[in-house]
């Protein structure tokens, strides 16, 4: 059992598999700036995030904006879509504003929320989703052992960080240039910074 205040965000899961700096930055610091991808975003999710919208398409139940949590993973969170068949089978799907990416971030976030629905309603989930807007398509999701795998790891992993209050050093990849951050994070400065204090420090030994 998990206490109220080590419970993980859905979101903060995927902010941890993109970049753990990013993660610490949003939950920890509480920094946040908008870009033109984070307003994307936001746009996309207008028209998911209705609580009290529930319709029924092609037999097909669609319940927005669900709370999901899970007692034993110790995470919380709102899924943006989850769809119930004639069987009430759940399947979670995830709206993100811009198309596939290599990384697996958004498909742990959707991982763990399969996780918790098979917690809350006490049967098997093994697909769900990713609807990329800028496709519109979407990617369907097997909930397999390793993803499973990665996402357990991926808690623990971004339950210790935030725990530890502590900012990890800046990736300084690809990564950043899309990042709306990277202002708060200077990654640029601060790795140029630690490079000059290891070369100049007199004190090293190897």
């Amino acid at each position: 059992m998990f206490a109220a205040d080590e419970y993980v965000m859905l979101s903060a899961l995927q902010h941890f598999a993109f970049c753990p700096r990013q993660c610490a930055l949003i939950h920890i610091e509480q920094v946040w700036e908008e870009n033109i991808y984070t307003l994307r975003g936001l746009r996309v999710h207008e028209k998911v995030h209705q609580p009290d919208d529930e319709l029924i398409e092609a037999g097909i139940r669609v319940e927005r904006s669900l709370y999901l949590a899970s007692k034993k993973y110790g995470i919380r969170g709102i899924a943006d879509v989850v769809e119930f068949d004639r069987d009430n089978n759940p399947y979670p799907v995830e709206y993100k504003s811009g198309s596939k990416k290599s990384r697996q971030a958004d498909s742990i976030q959707l991982c763990a929320q399969a996780l918790c629905l098979e917690e809350m309603l006490a049967r098997p989930v093994n697909k769900g989703a990713i609807f990329y807007h800028k496709s519109r398509r979407r990617q369907e999701i097997e909930f397999n052992d390793n993803l499973r795998s990665l996402t357990k790891k991926t808690i623990e992993q971004t339950r210790l960080l935030l725990a530890e209050s502590k900012l990890p050093p800046p990736v300084q990849d690809k990564r950043c240039e899309d990042c709306s951050l990277i202002e708060a994070c200077m990654p640029d400065a601060i790795n140029d910074f630690a490079k000059s204090a290891t070369k100049n420090n007199p004190f090293k030994l190897y």
